[in-house]
């Protein structure tokens, strides 16, 4: 069953001479449970396709389905809250809040939303992303590893049924970005998330089902990883 649908999405940013299309009528859909890389160079459409799916900037056409619901008939405010709580988003750069420690990083959705923290969820993910003994810690006292590790705590906390991770390794090391895909791979393979990652590493795209290749705005190529 499709989890995520997109239709004709198309989005333009300026007018006139100087319009540009960053995504070009694009069409696809996603099944539930499924891991999904999508692959292109920088200015691709890729990231902007991701950020479409995830309720982060509204389309100028086309729509965006998500457990059969049109993400962008919802007004902004409720759109703030559908991030919060039907999509897991992790970004390149972290996006941690600095003055926060682990824990309150982790659960600042959660706390946002005045919900109680569910204690077992946090504390199996803390074990999980090898930060038990790191709660307190700042972002500035962690590593660039561990700092990915708690964004993708903080993607997971309200167990999310799609995750959405835009270059999650752009800038970690071989090794630490082989931890961090395996970390995603074990998320979706042990809870049933479905997944889409953002990369421009082939490579790293391997280690997903399907690999989706985005070039000036297009779909260019869907096809499965074959193992």
């Amino acid at each position: 069953m499709d989890i995520l649908t997109v239709e004709h999405l198309t989005k333009v940013y300026g007018e006139g001479e100087a319009a540009t299309i960053a995504l070009d009528d694009v069409s696809l859909s996603i099944a539930e449970g499924e891991f999904v890389a999508i692959v292109g160079s920088s200015g691709s459409g890729k990231s902007t396709l991701l950020h479409l799916m995830g309720g982060v900037d509204r389309p100028t056409s086309g729509r965006v389905m998500l457990n059969g619901q049109d993400v962008y008939a919802r007004s902004d405010e409720a759109l703030a809250v559908f991030r919060r709580r039907e999509v897991g988003l992790i970004y390149q750069f972290y996006n941690l809040v600095p003055v926060l420690n682990v824990v309150e990083n982790m659960t600042l959705p959660v706390a946002l939303d005045g919900r109680p923290i569910n204690k077992v969820r946090l504390d199996m993910l803390l074990r999980r992303l090898g930060l038990t003994g790191r709660e307190g810690h700042l972002p500035s006292q962690l590593s660039g590893g561990q700092q990915q590790r708690a964004a993708i705590g903080r993607a997971l906390m309200n167990a999310p049924s799609v995750v959405l991770a835009d270059e999650p390794t752009g800038n970690l090391d071989t090794a630490n970005s082989a931890a961090i895909m395996q970390l995603l791979r074990d998320s979706n393979r042990e809870y049933g998330q479905t997944m889409v990652v953002i990369t421009h590493d082939e490579e790293i795209a391997l280690a997903a089902d399907r690999i989706i290749a985005v070039e000036d705005g297009r779909i260019v190529r869907d096809e499965r990883v074959r193992r």
